[in-house]
């Protein structure tokens, strides 16, 4: 998942200030998605502290449960919004979905992360699913994520979801693992609606 980094360029863009959008309560068939807060940082410290699991992020491995509280409430400040991924009736969080607006309107992008104890579980797609279809309801016409080449998990939901490859950003970021490509997989509202009987 792309996080703000570096300084934003054309257009003006760094005298957009996106206005901060509430973060509703959804649920599914099996999960309720609530916005993250730094009260979930104990349930995903163990994963969000792990190299293997934070290897295709651009943020290293947390040192702490208080650093990565802190990590969630400062970016519950900003324009990008966080849901807490909880199955229903249980209160631990076992990952979450967080999405921002990009400067041109329109148009968001998506990040997630699944604890691993809760991979393969189909998790992951039914709460993404979700989300997707609550920003399309908002009026976005495309909603895109930027996933490493190598991470195949990530490549894999996408392109279940319905996500096109659009292109590849070499040498896009710089990350506690080096430099890195980037895939960027992309999804319109009338692609959404023409494959939601297929999920």
């Amino acid at each position: 998942m792309a996080t703000g980094k570096g300084t934003l360029a054309g257009r003006r863009a760094d005298r957009v200030t996106p206005t901060p959008t509430p973060t509703p309560t959804l649920t599914t068939a099996r999960l309720t998605l609530r916005p993250r807060g730094a009260q979930d940082a104990a349930a995903l410290f163990a994963t969000m502290a792990d190299p293997d699991a934070m290897r295709w992020w651009s943020h290293p491995p947390f040192a702490s449960v208080d650093d990565l509280a802190a990590h969630f409430a400062e970016r519950g400040d900003g324009p990008w919004r966080a849901w807490a991924i909880l199955r229903t009736g249980e209160a631990r969080a076992v990952g979450f979905v967080a999405a921002g607006p990009k400067r041109q309107g329109g148009v968001a992008e998506i990040g997630y992360l699944i604890a691993r104890d809760a991979t393969g579980q189909g998790i992951a797609r039914e709460a993404v699913a979700a989300v997707i279809d609550r920003l399309f309801a908002e009026g976005y016409r495309r909603v895109f994520a930027d996933t490493d080449p190598d991470n195949k998990a990530s490549i894999r939901l996408l392109e279940r979801l319905g996500f096109t490859l659009e292109g590849r950003l070499r040498g896009e970021w710089q990350t506690h693992i080096g430099i890195r490509d980037s895939l960027i997989y992309g999804l319109l509202a009338e692609e959404r609606d023409r494959g939601t009987a297929e999920l």
